[in-house]
Formats: C-alpha cells, sequence, structure tokens
C-alpha cells in the first residue's frame, strides 16, 4: 500500500497495490503494519456505510472533542468526490478543503484525521461509501458546516438543480458560526 500525505498536513491518501488476472482483480483495503510502519496507528471501532444516488451531498460533519473521530473512507461501488476540511486552529491550512475523487475503479482511500470536517458528494449514478472509525458515533458531540458555504467555496462538481442534501444538512451553520474546538 502507498500512503500519500497532502497538503493538508494528516489528511492521507492510501493506494492499495491492485492484483489483476483472469478472475478480476485482488487487494488488501487495509493493512495495520503498512501504516504502523509509517507511523500512524488506529483503533478503528466502528465501521459505516451509506448507499447514495447521483447528486446526494452528505457533510459536512464531524465530532467535537473528546468524541473527534479519525475516518477511512472508501467507495465499494460508484463515484465520489470526497471532501475534508481542516478544522484544527491552529494548523496553517486551517479553513481549507481537500477534494479527493474515491471509485470503485481507482481504490483510493481517504484517511481524514480528527480535527477535519467531512462529506461527500455521489458523481456515478449511485454510489455505495464505506468507512471506518476510531470512535463511536456520539451525537450529543455531532456537528456540520453547511455545504454551500462561501468562505470555503467548495466546487462539489455537482449541477446546482441536481443537488440533494437532507433538511439537517441544510441547516448547518456556516463555517465562521461552527462550533469547533480542536
Amino acid at each position: 500500500m502507498t500512503i500519500e500525505q497532502t497538503e493538508l498536513e494528516g489528511l492521507l491518501i492510501l493506494k492499495p497495490k491492485v492484483f489483476y488476472d483472469n478472475r478480476g482483480y485482488f487487494f488488501e483495503s487495509f493493512n495495520e503494519r503498512d501504516l504502523r510502519s509509517q507511523g500512524y496507528h488506529f483503533t478503528w471501532v466502528q465501521d459505516n456505510q451509506s448507499k447514495s444516488s447521483f447528486g446526494v451531498i452528505r457533510g459536512l460533519h464531524y465530532q467535537l472533542e473528546p468524541f473527534a473521530q479519525t475516518k477511512l473512507v472508501r467507495v465499494l461501488s460508484g463515484k465520489i468526490l470526497d471532501i475534508a476540511v481542516d478544522l484544527r486552529k491552529k494548523s496553517p491550512t486551517f479553513g481549507k478543503w481537500k477534494g479527493i475523487v474515491l471509485s470503485d475503479d481507482n481504490f483510493l482511500q481517504l484517511l481524514i484525521p480528527k480535527g477535519f470536517a467531512h462529506g461527500f458528494a455521489v458523481l456515478s449514478k449511485e454510489a455505495i461509501v464505506f468507512y471506518k472509525c476510531d470512535e463511536y458515533y456520539h451525537p450529543g458531540t455531532e456537528r456540520g458546516i453547511r455545504y454551500t458555504d462561501p468562505a470555503l467555496n467548495i466546487d462539489w462538481q455537482v449541477p446546482e438543480e441536481k443537488i440533494l442534501v437532507s433538511e439537517k444538512d441544510r441547516l448547518l451553520p456556516l463555517f465562521e458560526k461552527a462550533e469547533i474546538n480542536f
């Protein structure tokens, strides 16, 4: 597995070695030894999976400390634009975001550390997204930032008239009003 550090410290792109033959393919989607050998260690306690149709935007979500989550995100079927926003106030990239296309064709995974908001947009007819978390879901600390925040200016790569967002996500606060304790 190749591990690539992005311009946002701690935000990693993981690319597995994929072995193809006449039967299809095989790859290790996770290998703790590979991460540990590069100084990363996580204890995963919860797996989440969602299925969404084209144009769905989920996010931007996070949990406050002490229940913040590291997430390891991958796509089992389809294609998404995965977004991570740096919420760490002392970080030189505070308020910056990174988008990565994850798909069942490129096998990339995004490791999103604590202190980031996370969201994604479905770019294919439908997508099944799977992610590991190193902290349990804790509804009392769940927070978010509105996906249309002009300060972030995220290009979700979905035509505005095709966007599907939950009412809850539509009503999230703007970045400047969001509760952040990282």
